[in-house]
């Protein structure tokens, strides 16, 4: 190691502590970028490596902190494995059609806003248990009056259901590694009514009271007003009109609904306030650690909240980090700053490795390193007005921009789209948030028990009622919306070890982290979208024109035209996209010009016929039906369900063939099996197609 070195790390000392998370997720990282799953070997001399290390640093290694570095990069590795073992379960092989009985664990509502349940206790007919998944999630369609869904209830209903659908194009949002962590080993969906088995007979008593209370909120207050109240509350958001929750979101409101860290937040922060307020009034008081009881009554509360809203991973976070904060107080240390946010992230990475890789995560802890990063630098200098009032419009105004700064890359990565006016509706809604809706339902829930929660319920209406009329009128805005195309697998990475360099290194060193940061925003800006898209089932194509995106037809797979033209940066629907120039009507199928060659879909009745007369040396064909022989690249239901959706760019008029398999690698959570998955042995055996 060169001379300087030591030198340099020893100007870090003292806040070396805050690289833990960041090497650790690293490793983790790296475990979810990897093609294929290690076979035993690999995971042996993983093993070793951790061992070794740990050793060499109990020998006296710790003290160099490139070497604690890597261990940490070995250890999230090595904690990324043993996540997807501890996780793994019967995966459903084929599509079953049958009668579908289990407990129902979660209600929400599905992407065409219908009513969704997730099963476990699950028992299919004629499958055996063990070949059983442990979980389904069920979409409702049709009449379904006979079923008022609320958790714990053991239902009935014949259901089509199959194992989790990978990516709708190579490199998109993988579900069937969401759904594997999860638990959930088949989806589908049912047109027959859900019939009632067992009412709540098995529900924990939790369950039953976070059912009693979403109910009494619904019914007292009217509307989406009581569906956003039931959300904020018990976590349900099943009652929500589809209308309301877009325009939530194109307000940049949505993180309202989700229990986190905003609201776990609030709360602790109320109750530790009011606690400490209620004590220092009266005299036998003095003496006490106020500050501490007030803390741990806090953590009580955030404890109780994070089991009625049913205790979702957002929620789960947003609990260690305030757990992290308070349990500072007790210990008489800062609460806000970077080693408390350090050491929840350590904390939820240790326990949900693949949090790493959601939008949830990443936000989350985006918005909090930049707000403590921000409001440490104020201090620092002393800035700011004196008056508390202007101090707090100061605070509230920094404190928006900073956080909707922080997070707009990481949602404009995952989610497709910039809300321009966002910062302006948080100003007009965080603060009734904080000042209204939250203090009401707290007294809504201390007074409910003597059945005095009315005043407390009528006040936390007014103030949901004005946030849902900010959304409604920035959502209407003109340009309320910016759409932003997916950017390439590296951006947020960079974005991330920048930022955090940033952030974290003292001195003029810090300013390294602007060369990641700008390598990202060169990639992001010089990203490309592939030229045709051929979705999993075959049911459409997709093709990059001057206008856009067209669709090869106005509807079918329509899940994969919503993500293709939301990756696309595209605010158009598919009926709209369809109608672009490009797509003509010849030979009974749809055809299309793009890179110098012609793309053929065949979709229909007698398409088995017109795909195999059409499939001919130097021709593109994609086939929703199944045909045999052939010299063209063809694309039918067999193949895709090898290779996963599929993308093609052209090169001097060659096609280059991206499958989702490829990008995706072979890993436990796409390796389709209908048997029962060994927790620990598929790890060491490797997985395989």
């Amino acid at each position: 190691m060169p001379a300087r070195l030591p030198g340099l790390f020893d100007a870090q000392r003292g806040g070396l502590f805050h690289w833990v998370p960041m090497c650790l997720a690293i490793g983790i990282g790296l475990y979810f970028a990897l093609p294929a799953e290690p076979g035993l070997l690999a995971w042996q001399a993983v093993l070793a490596l951790l061992v070794t290390g740990i050793a060499a640093l109990a020998a006296g290694l710790w003290r160099w902190p490139t070497a604690v570095a890597l261990v940490l990069i070995v250890a999230g590795l090595g904690l990324g494995g043993l996540r997807t073992a501890s996780v793994a379960g019967p995966v459903l092989g084929f599509r079953y059609y049958g009668p579908v009985e289990g407990r129902v664990i979660e209600v929400d509502r599905s992407a065409s806003d219908k009513p969704r349940l997730t099963l476990d206790r699950v028992v299919l007919e004629r499958v055996s248990p063990d070949r059983t998944p442990r979980r389904v999630r069920v979409s409702l369609h049709g009449d379904q009056r006979w079923l008022d869904p609320a958790p714990g209830q053991v239902v009935i209903v014949t259901a089509h259901l199959s194992a989790p659908e990978g990516p709708v194009e190579p490199g998109g949002f993988d579900f069937q590694r969401s759904a594997w962590f999860e638990g959930l080993g088949a989806v589908g969906y049912a047109r027959s009514p859900a019939l009632l088995l067992e009412p709540s007979g098995r529900s924990l008593p939790v369950q039953r009271l976070r059912a009693r209370i979403g109910g009494g909120l619904t019914r007292t207050l009217p509307g989406d007003v009581g569906a956003v109240a039931a959300a904020i509350t018990t976590g349900d958001r099943s009652a929500i009109g589809a209308k309301t929750l877009a325009d939530l979101r194109a307000a940049n409101l949505a993180h309202l609904l989700a229990i986190s860290g905003l609201h776990m937040g609030l709360l602790t922060g109320l109750v530790f306030g009011a606690v400490r307020l209620a004590l220092a009034v009266f005299p036998s008081s003095v003496g006490w650690p106020v500050k501490s009881v007030a803390a741990v009554c806090a953590l009580l509360a955030g404890a109780a909240y994070l089991l009625l809203s049913g205790g979702n991973v957002a929620t789960q976070r947003a609990f260690v980090m305030a757990a992290v904060m308070l349990i500072a107080v007790i210990a008489g240390r800062r609460a806000l700053s970077l080693r408390a946010v350090a050491m929840a992230a350590l904390i939820v990475l240790a326990l949900r490795p693949e949090a790493l890789t959601g939008p949830g995560f990443q936000m989350s802890f985006a918005a909090t390193v930049a707000l403590v990063a921000v409001f440490r630098g104020l201090r620092d200098r002393g800035g700011g007005p004196r008056h508390p009032v202007l101090r707090w419009l100061m605070a509230l105004v920094v404190s928006s921009a900073v956080a909707g700064a922080a997070t707009a890359p990481v949602g404009a990565a995952h989610f497709n789209q910039l809300s321009q006016y966002g910062l302006i509706a948080n100003l007009l809604s965080v603060p009734v948030m904080g000042a209204l809706v939250m203090p009401a339902a707290l007294a809504a829930a201390l007074l409910w028990p003597v059945g005095l929660s009315g005043l407390a319920l009528w006040a936390m209406g007014l103030g949901i009622e004005w946030i849902l009329f900010v959304a409604d009128r920035v959502s209407a805005m003109e340009g309320a919306v910016i759409p932003v195309a997916t950017p390439p697998g590296a951006v947020l990475p960079l974005l991330a070890v920048g930022g955090l360099w940033l952030v974290l290194w003292r001195g003029l060193g810090r300013h390294v982290g602007w060369a990641p940061v700008l390598c990202a925003a060169w990639l992001w800006a010089g990203a490309d979208r592939p030229d045709v898209l051929v979705a999993p089932s075959a049911a459409l194509v997709g093709a990059m024109g001057s206008d856009g995106r067209a669709l090869s037809k106005p509807r079918g797979a329509g899940f994969a035209a919503r993500v293709w033209l939301e990756n696309d940066g595209d605010l158009a629907d598919q009926p709209a996209a369809s109608k672009r120039p490009g797509w003509t009507d010849r030979d009974g199928a749809r055809v299309v010009q793009v890179g110098g060659r012609e793309v053929h879909h065949v979709f229909g009745r007698g398409g088995v016929e017109r795909a195999a007369a059409l499939c001919r040396p130097g021709a593109i064909v994609v086939s929703s039906q199944p045909i045999e022989g052939g010299t063209c690249l063809l694309f039918t239901p067999d193949t895709l369900s090898r290779t996963g959706a599929v993308a093609l760019r052209f090169d001097d008029g060659k096609p280059v063939v991206t499958t989702a398999r490829n990008v995706s690698g072979s890993r436990p959570w796409n390796s389709r099996t209908d048997r029962k998955i060994d927790r620990l042995a598929w790890s060491w055996r490797g997985s395989s197609d």
